[in-house]
């Protein structure tokens, strides 16, 4: 037993040292992982430090590796500005109404080649047709009304001499104030008796002469006049001459001529008498009247403001007697001019509602205003406009009822930097490509140059509108680069761009004569580096032409980034 025991033993301890048993692995220390980074800061300390002697010239060797050789070397340099932007067609009709109503017309479909003028929509239009009929009602009545204002201010203009003469009273007659009927003061109305006039000193004899004999006569001959009763002969003259022959006695025919002579105190209104003219004598003769014998009557209403005459005061025709009070005419005439001004402008508020009812109803049949093709229809026959300028606004944008565009020509704009403005003209060539039509290069040019510029953050960026020479694959919505050809310098001294140190005026930097190169002619050291002061002339991404200070065929340096290198030491 002990045997077996002993071989068991034995048998176990060869198993462990053939195999030893698992065990755990040892956990770095935390100080080495520090240990690690402290070396890692020490290098980039010294690589730092290294970079910024060799560029400030020192004497101390520096590694290949910090810069890259370039030539200055002749070559065509051609500057250009560049700029992003979306394609649009160069000119394009998104319809849009105001009005409502439903759609009684839409002659055209999508893809379809329209004219500017061609009708696309027209709109049920009832509502403003009753409206034009209404306007139109409102400007005859409006018209109406200006005709009777302007009548009743050309009546009132026309009658104003008038009712100034109206205002005084005038005797009708020479004579004799027989009788007053009012004073002054009386308020009295139009045709109102004022006084009673009678011209005693003459006297009027009507008498019939054969016709025959009274055609011989005429107005002022001289007549001989005998008053019956007294015998007494008194000279006259023939005051007026009746028009027509009447039947006189024994039925001759017969023509009545009136007389008139001065009364020489005697004759009365009872008196009667006979005649002769010329040797003629009357047929018959007539009763003696007074000259004049009238009443004086108000010509307007008003205030008799003043009377002059009294009864017995002997006037002559046309004598102012007395005045009325001046009334309002004056105002009246003023307001009648308002009057006819407040017309003329209902009239013209008529007339303009009527316009605009008209060129609303315009508004019912909407046309193109370009020529193009039909992008979008968004409604047709039977659908209802709501009269909002557009259908809907939604997730997807703004949807138009109809979208036209003139795919003659397309356009795009991009925003050129505030230094690069002054270069743009209007004119220039454009080189012009697109993701969506890979290894294509289309041409265009410089459309518009736009100054109102656009500031942001301190920077001002302005539009420039680049029209294609041609339109080729490129469609509207596609987005393209542009490369602005400002100027094609031809042969030019150039080095690459960020050779350049520009904020210091212009330097570069050059290998110095202690620099090492491999049997390659690779640079493996710069040596001492050398900044030299350089003449700059024009450029664009990549170039920029060197005027003075180099030499066709002289190595600058090019500064390698540094960043990826730090990187990789930090990183460990």
């Amino acid at each position: 037993m002990e045997t077996m025991q002993v071989k068991q033993d034995t048998e176990q301890t060869e198993l462990e040292t053939a195999a030893p048993a698992f065990q755990p692995p040892k956990k770095k220390p935390k100080w080495l992982k520090w240990v690690k980074r402290l070396i890692a800061l020490a290098v980039v300390a010294a690589l730092v430090i290294f970079l910024l002697r060799s560029c400030g010239g020192g004497g101390g060797m520096v590694s290949a590796n910090t810069y890259r050789l370039e030539p200055a070397s002749m070559q065509d340099l051609t500057v250009s500005v560049t700029g992003t932007g979306t394609i649009e067609p160069i000119h394009s009709y998104k319809v849009t109404t105001l009005v409502k109503g439903e759609i009684l017309e839409a002659p055209f479909e999508e893809g379809d080649t329209v004219h500017k003028g061609d009708v696309l929509f027209r709109i049920d239009a009832k509502d403003v047709e009753n409206s034009i009929q209404q306007a139109q009602i409102a400007v005859d009545n409006a018209q109406l009304s200006l005709e009777s204002a302007r009548l009743s201010y050309q009546d009132l203009l026309k009658n104003q001499k008038d009712q100034k003469e109206n205002l005084q009273v005038k005797a009708t007659d020479s004579g004799v104030i027989t009788k007053l009927h009012v004073e002054a003061g009386d308020t009295l109305t139009a045709g109102a008796p004022i006084a009673d006039l009678l011209d005693r000193d003459h006297m009027k004899l009507t008498v019939s002469f054969h016709s025959v004999d009274a055609a011989t006569f005429y107005v002022g001959q001289s007549a001989t006049i005998r008053v019956d009763g007294t015998g007494e002969s008194l000279t006259g003259t023939i005051d007026s001459i009746a028009a027509t022959d009447s039947v006189g006695p024994g039925g001759t025919l017969v023509r009545e001529v009136t007389l008139m002579v001065n009364n020489p105190g005697a004759l009365s209104d009872t008196s009667t008498g006979t005649a002769s003219v010329g040797g003629k004598d009357c047929a018959s003769g007539g009763t003696f009247a007074y000259a004049a014998s009238a009443q004086i009557l108000a010509q307007t209403s008003g205030k008799l403001e003043t009377l002059t005459v009294k009864e017995g005061s002997h006037v002559t025709k046309n004598q102012v007697i007395g005045s009325f009070e001046e009334t309002d005419l004056a105002t009246q005439i003023e307001n009648a001019r308002i009057a006819v001004e407040n017309a003329e402008n209902a009239v013209e508020n008529a007339q303009l509602t009527l316009k605009n009812a008209q060129d609303s109803l315009e508004n019912y049949t909407i046309t193109s205003t370009i020529d193009g093709t039909v992008i979008e229809k968004n409604l047709d026959v039977g659908d209802n406009i709501d009269g909002t300028s557009t259908m809907s606004t939604g997730t997807t944008g703004t949807t138009y009822p109809a979208v036209i565009y003139d795919l003659s020509g397309l356009t795009f704009d991009i925003n050129i930097h505030e230094l690069d403005i002054n270069q743009i003209q209007v004119g220039q060539k454009v080189e012009i490509t697109s993701q969506a039509v890979d290894g294509k290069t289309f041409t265009g040019h410089v459309d518009k140059v736009n100054i109102n510029g656009v500031t942001t953050s301190g920077t001002t960026n302005y539009p420039v509108t680049i029209r294609l020479d041609e339109t080729g694959e490129l469609l509207p919505g596609m987005n393209v680069s542009a490369r602005i050809i400002v100027e094609e310098q031809g042969q030019a001294l150039c080095v690459p761009i960020e050779a350049v140190d520009r904020a210091n005026g212009g330097t570069v930097l050059l290998p110095g004569p202690d620099a090492v190169y491999d049997k390659e002619g690779n640079l493996v050291s710069p040596g001492t580096i050398e900044s030299r002061t350089v003449t700059l002339g024009r450029n664009n991404d990549s170039y920029i032409e060197i005027l003075d200070g180099l030499s066709e065929g002289e190595q600058v340096l090019i500064q390698n980034p540094v960043g990826s290198s730090m990187i990789a030491v930090m990183g460990g």
